[in-house]
């Protein structure tokens, strides 16, 4: 299965992000997943991508000219996709994987789930979207999904587009769905 990832290029968060990252790059790489990403050198892209790699996994990275530019391409690139730009990215991206993993991230990574959230509300893909829970970090923004939901302005099932997983046992029973 090739797992697109979402999550923070920033190195200054939690370390248990660190530890929650490598280990499910750890499983991706032992039972044969690829790993495809953003492609940068820093934060938990870094993380997971090392992890599939040290593990003989396979990683995917889609780079954006500006990280390129900046020297920030990820060491651990098994195949390197360059881009233009973010909206390059997002694109190329979905197109290269099975299923979608938010782990901890900002805005760029909040663009990516939505994006591909809006995409399969319409019907472009049937693609899982995964929200990988770590030490409750999407709490905020389930709240903010179940109110959006309930004030009417979500249409259809949002649960079945954006899942929960709360622990890696958790995302790996969704994935293995």
């Amino acid at each position: 299965m090739k797992i697109a990832v979402y999550c923070s290029a920033n190195s200054q968060l939690d370390p248990d992000y660190y530890r929650l990252a490598a280990e499910m790059g750890t499983w991706m790489a032992r039972e044969g997943h690829t790993l495809v990403f953003g492609g940068t050198d820093l934060g938990l892209m870094e993380s997971i991508a090392r992890a599939v790699h040290d593990g003989g996994g396979r990683v995917i990275g889609v780079v954006p000219t500006k990280v390129e530019e900046r020297g920030r391409t990820s060491q651990w690139l098994d195949v390197h996709i360059p881009c233009d730009n973010l909206s390059d990215r997002k694109q190329l991206m979905e197109a290269q994987s099975d299923v979608f993993v938010a782990l901890p991230g900002g805005v760029g990574t909040l663009d990516e789930v939505f994006n591909v959230v809006a995409s399969a509300s319409i019907g472009y893909h049937q693609k899982r979207v995964i929200l990988y829970n770590m030490k409750g970090f999407w709490n905020s923004l389930i709240s903010m999904m179940t109110d959006l939901r309930q004030k009417g302005v979500i249409r259809g099932d949002i649960d079945r587009q954006l899942l929960v997983a709360n622990t890696l046992d958790e995302l790996v029973a969704l994935l293995e769905k």
